[in-house]
């Protein structure tokens, strides 16, 4: 059984100051903590086995509100711990060996939130690595495809953060890899930003012939910023019947 991993690090500057207060991911999205969601689309999927990574000065606060992860249907919730909140998603996810213990992992970043129901790529993964697009209007400070101008179901890189997208589809935060996810992740240079990006490891995989793509179908947004957050909040509430 493919196990979980939510990724709830970082220090959430662009939400300051309320992350004075509390971890980002710990936020309020209409009625749930921001992190609650992440978890359901794991548990949509099939999945009963997560480990939360977090770190900065507010991670204790995640089991006082996550606790044993049973209200979620669980099986076991693990804890882990980046020691650098500032050195990329790739190093946060590499904390993550050991619990993968050999296994594929569904990789989600702790503040994106989806209705989608992922449940049947998980169910048919097997190999490589998969990651899930979405069509947004406003890629910008996202990662973008890059597809092959002769097969435009293939991707042949992925651009971080470019001024001039090749493509109108951004990488959302869920990702799904097999255990050689690790052995690049220690082949990752840190960026200019002096992190170890996730970025460099999906074009690894690339490179390898192993990535493979969906588009996520249904509602997705981050909530990293109060423009995300506000419009998290607002859709959610829509659909548990607020007017």
């Amino acid at each position: 059984m493919m196990k979980g991993v939510v990724l709830a690090g970082g220090l959430g500057t662009r939400l300051t100051p309320l992350t004075l207060i509390t971890n980002k991911h710990l936020l309020p999205i209409y009625n749930q903590p921001m992190v609650f969601y992440p978890i359901q689309t794991l548990v949509r999927a099939g999945i009963r086995e997560v480990m939360v990574v977090t770190s900065g000065p507010h991670s204790g606060h995640f089991i006082q509100v996550l606790k044993n992860g049973k209200e979620f249907g669980l099986d076991h919730l693990e804890y882990g711990y980046q020691n650098n909140p500032v050195g990329g998603i790739a190093d946060a996810l590499s904390i993550c060996e050991d619990f993968a213990d050999r296994g594929s992992l569904m990789v989600i970043l702790g503040d994106n939130t989806t209705d989608a129901n992922i449940g049947p790529a998980v169910h048919r993964f097997k190999e490589g690595a998969m990651i899930f697009l979405k069509k947004v209007p406003n890629l910008r400070g996202l990662g973008v495809p890059v597809f092959d101008k002769k097969n435009q179901k293939k991707i042949i890189m992925i651009e971080e953060k470019p001024k001039k997208p090749k493509s109108p589809y951004a990488v959302t935060g869920l990702y799904i890899y097999d255990n050689k996810v690790f052995d690049y992740i220690r082949r990752c240079k840190p960026s200019k930003r002096g992190q170890l990006e996730i970025t460099e490891v999906n074009n690894f995989y690339i490179k390898a012939g192993m990535m493979r793509w969906e588009e996520l179908k249904g509602f997705w947004s981050d909530a990293g910023t109060f423009e995300s957050l506000l419009k998290a909040s607002q859709y959610w509430a829509k659909k548990k019947g607020i007017k």
